[in-house]
């Protein structure tokens, strides 16, 4: 039976210095208690996970991936996720705060949002394996003077090594099209504003080029229009607190900026192919 909960648990990460950072590293020989891990939630900082042994099975967004070593995984704190199982597991964890992060990380992190597990090669995840045990080392050390210093810094510097793994696979700024940088900016935007700005003139506005020339980009580089791409971030956020929330309907249309709940009710449908209150019940836990 599910438990009742107004919104999607948040994990505080078990952050017991206060700091808003956390490095550390754990194993598992089996999953210690089903019922702890395998509920879905979302974390209330920015977390990188280095699965170092063994094989994990997560869903994240309702993608489901089997992950193996030596894999990293970003996870931007509006995403949700649970992990279903795993065996002999032994995985390295770093997060941080906004207030924490470097600001020019921040911006790279929201680019490379929603990021898909990525595997690394053998002398990176090695090294990133080396710094993990000095920071690790770095984060007991409370009585250090300038401690919340050394601990950013490290956190920082793993989080750059993370960044830099995503955006090497991706191409470079200075080679993208002008349609991929608008549709670059597009996409930042639609993450920033889709709970208020509904109609692709809007993001054309803000982007000040003309609708058709956006629709023109965003088509050409994804093959779908600007509509399609705001309809799916709306959907996928309904979807999210439907399966992981107990809101009702209509309070999750207000929380996504409709005020016509029956206009909320079909645009649901339309996209899904379902009802939301069919979804939902399909979906329970």
């Amino acid at each position: 039976m599910r438990k009742k909960r107004q919104s999607i648990p948040v994990n505080t990460m078990n952050d017991d210095s206060g700091t808003g950072i956390l490095i550390e590293r754990i194993s598992f020989k089996d999953l210690p208690n089903l019922e702890e891990w395998n509920h879905a939630e979302r974390h209330d900082r920015h977390s990188f996970f280095l699965l170092e042994s063994g094989t994990v099975f997560m869903e994240i967004d309702f993608q489901k991936y089997t992950i193996t070593p030596s894999t990293l995984i970003y996870m931007h704190p509006n995403q949700v996720h649970r992990t279903i199982a795993f065996e002999d597991v032994t995985v390295s964890s770093w997060a941080i705060s906004n207030e924490n992060l470097n600001a020019e990380y921040l911006k790279l992190l929201e680019d490379i949002t929603p990021a898909k597990p990525l595997v690394l090669d053998k002398e990176t995840g090695s090294i990133l394996s080396e710094m993990i045990n000095l920071s690790i080392r770095f984060s007991k050390r409370r009585n250090d003077r300038l401690y919340h210093s050394i601990l950013k810094d490290s956190c920082n510097a793993l989080v750059a090594i993370g960044i830099s793994q995503y955006v090497e696979q991706a191409k470079s700024t200075d080679k993208l099209s002008r349609f991929e940088i608008v549709g670059k900016s597009f996409r930042e935007l639609l993450e920033r504003n889709y709970t208020q700005l509904k109609r692709p003139t809007d993001y054309a506005q803000l982007l000040n080029i003309s609708t058709p020339y956006l629709n023109e980009c965003i088509k050409e580089t994804t093959g779908h229009p600007v509509s399609y791409h705001i309809q799916q971030r709306i959907i996928l956020e309904a979807k999210r607190l439907l399966y992981h929330s107990d809101k009702s309907v209509k309070e999750i249309a207000i929380a996504l900026g409709y005020d016509d709940y029956p206009y909320f009710s079909r645009l649901f449908t339309k996209v899904t192919g379902m009802s939301a209150l069919t979804f939902r019940n399909k979906n329970l836990d």
